[in-house]
Parts: C-alpha cells; sequence; structure tokens
C-alpha cells in the first residue's frame, strides 16, 4: 500500500491563502490533486492540514470534491503524518506539498519504483545535483522509517520537515536518489511561494490546460520557450 499525503495550510506566511487560489478556475490546491490521482504508483491520497480554523475553508473545498482529509496540529507537521498514517496504514508514504501544482505523475511514479527497487527507507528526486525543477518535490518514505524517526524527533526541523531525521543521517538510513536528466534542472522554479510564482503558474494553465488537461512536463518546457516574457519571470529562471 502506497500512501500519498499531501500537506496545505491556508496560513502560508508569503502568500496566505494560495492553496485555493484559481488555476483555470478551480483552486490550486485541487489542480495539483487533479495531476497526482493520474500516479500509477500510490494507492490513495489524502490531505494533511490544521485543525486550526483557518484552514476551515480549505477543509470546506477538499470535502466538496471528494478528497480525504486528515486534521492535526498547525506547527507540528510530523504528527500530521502519523496521524493521517495511523488513519490509512500503508507500507510506504509518498510526501507531497501544497505549493507544487505543477506537480508530475510520472516523476511521482519514477520515484515510487526507484524506492521499491532499492529497498530504501527514503528516496527523493532533490539530489545536490541533478535534482528536478522546484516544484517537483517527491519524497516517498517507508512506513517503518518515518514511524521511528517520529519516535525519536526531538528538535523543531524534526517536527517541520517531517523527513529531516532521515534523510540527514545516510549513514542510518538507506537512501535512494531519483536524478533528473538535465544536471542544472534544480535551479528552476516551478513552486508557488510568492505572486510572481503564482502568476507564472497561472500563466502556464492558462496557456496548456485549456487544451490539454493533463499536459507534461516537456509541454511547460516548450512553452517557456516560445515565451521570452516567462522565461525570467519575477527574477526567477523558469526554464
Amino acid at each position: 500500500m502506497i500512501l500519498g499525503i499531501l500537506q496545505a495550510r491556508m496560513s502560508s506566511t508569503r502568500l496566505p491563502g494560495k492553496v485555493l487560489m484559481p488555476l483555470a478556475g478551480v483552486p490550486m490546491v485541487l489542480r495539483q490533486i487533479e495531476r497526482l490521482r493520474r500516479a500509477r504508483q500510490m494507492d490513495r491520497l489524502v490531505v494533511a492540514t490544521s485543525t486550526e480554523t483557518s484552514d476551515d475553508p480549505l477543509v470546506t473545498a477538499l470535502r466538496a470534491a471528494d478528497v480525504a482529509v486528515y486534521r492535526g496540529p498547525l506547527d507540528n507537521v510530523l504528527a500530521r503524518f502519523i496521524g493521517a498514517l495511523d488513519a490509512n496504514p500503508a507500507d510506504h508514504v509518498v510526501r507531497l506539498t501544497a505549493d507544487c501544482p505543477l506537480a508530475d505523475p510520472d516523476v511521482l511514479d519514477a520515484a515510487v519504483a526507484l524506492h521499491i527497487d532499492q529497498s530504501a527507507a527514503y528516496t527523493s528526486n532533490t539530489p545536490e545535483s541533478f535534482a528536478f525543477p522546484k516544484g517537483l518535490d517527491v519524497e516517498v518514505i517507508s512506513a517503518s522509517a518515518l514511524r521511528q524517526a517520529a519516535a525519536e524527533a526531538s528538535s523543531p526541523e524534526d517536527f517541520e520537515h517531517v523527513t529531516w531525521g532521515i534523510w540527514t543521517h545516510p549513514e542510518r538510513w538507506k537512501i535512494a536518489w531519483l536524478k533528473s536528466p538535465k544536471a542544472d534542472d534544480g535551479d528552476i522554479r516551478w513552486t508557488v511561494d510568492t505572486p510572481d510564482d503564482y502568476a507564472f503558474v497561472a500563466a502556464v494553465y492558462d496557456a496548456l490546460y485549456i487544451t490539454r488537461s493533463d499536459f507534461s512536463i516537456s509541454d511547460i518546457r516548450a512553452l517557456v520557450y516560445a515565451r521570452p516574457d516567462l522565461a525570467r519571470f519575477g527574477g526567477h529562471r523558469r526554464i
């Protein structure tokens, strides 16, 4: 059983409420889930958000779209993941964040396949070199490793970053890295943290979604290559 857990909240410090901002007429988080549900290697997806009243509108939108939700403490994301895992028992967890509306199901599938093939405790597509563009991030963790890391967690980084206690200790855990075909892709910014990031992603959706709702990484690259106004949008590298 492979469980995807998408962490989401309304109280982003740089762009509050971004998860419900529209992309092609639908809240951003639902557009991301639409893409994630095309993954073949993920059996179930649940959104882990907080019990704060500020996240009530997010929960309402998710439940209206028939998306499973788990609610836990705002400031202890690791506890939210363990709670979601307890409610949805699985062998492995795919960690996802709700600031990645260009998430690619093929990349997710490749990360899970590598994780299983390597019998890894932790797998990610963000190695120091040959990382994928920011916004395509995927982490895969064995449920046993995640539970052990949670039992031993003590630092703020452990509780906030969920997998901190695993990937910072490669001497202890078996770690696998999914590499991008291109060495410098890690400098590309497709995540949504700022108004400029959102405007860039909205432009991608406006251009591509109407003709192909399942647009690919290649489609995004082709669009940005053809649109010089997007290549360095907001002062960041987009291609």
